[in-house]
């Protein structure tokens, strides 16, 4: 299996810092003309994708569609195992707010009503390996969220660096029987264009 990993493209609230969590925001301008960058490119590959899936909030499920359609492959109905990390009371704050509300040091892990990491890992990995067991010979691309990114890649891939997983990152990993290989990790070429 072939699985490729991209975080959505640019939301209004990505643009002045508000952790947007499983708040449901739709993608700015920006974030259509970093998504349509990235359908062109992976459109110009030699690498085929028999289908995109994406978290079911909008701002993913929007950056998978318009990928979906550059490439014409299927887009599959959105899985909630893909949302983002739900921050509970830091939802729609800044940093400065936070840092104000809960000091410097975050995420803050006692914040009322944040999912614990842990649970975002599980999620995520489950996802993967019910996918990795059912189609082992598909090449699946998915567009979700940096948090869930971001805590997915070292469960996958422990020798990968942690780097801060930009907007329309493009990550592919290949399952080779004895784990996971990254044969692209954290790339934003497409977007720096």
């Amino acid at each position: 299996m072939i699985i490729g990993l991209v975080r959505h493209g640019q939301t209004d609230w990505n643009a002045v810092g508000r952790i947007q969590g499983q708040t449901d925001i739709a993608l700015n301008e920006e974030g259509i003309r970093q998504a349509k960058a990235l359908g062109r490119r992976i459109a110009s590959e030699d690498r085929k994708w028999d289908a995109v899936i994406s978290s079911d909030l909008i701002r993913a499920n929007e950056t998978a569609r318009i990928i979906a359609e550059a490439i014409d492959v299927p887009l599959l109905p959105g899985d909630q195992r893909l949302r983002e990390r739900y921050f509970g009371d830091m939802e729609g704050t800044t940093r400065s707010e936070r840092e104000e509300r809960w000091g410097s040091e975050w995420p803050v892990e006692h914040v009322n009503g944040i999912e614990p990491m842990e649970a975002v890992r599980e999620r995520a990995h489950a996802f993967v390996e019910q996918w990795r067991h059912e189609k082992p010979d598909m090449s699946l691309l998915v567009v979700s969220h940096g948090g869930l990114i971001a805590a997915l890649l070292p469960v996958l891939c422990e020798s990968l660096e942690d780097n801060h997983i930009g907007n329309l990152s493009y990550s592919i990993l290949e399952w080779n029987n004895e784990g996971w290989t990254p044969l692209l990790y954290n790339c934003t070429a497409h977007v720096e264009v």
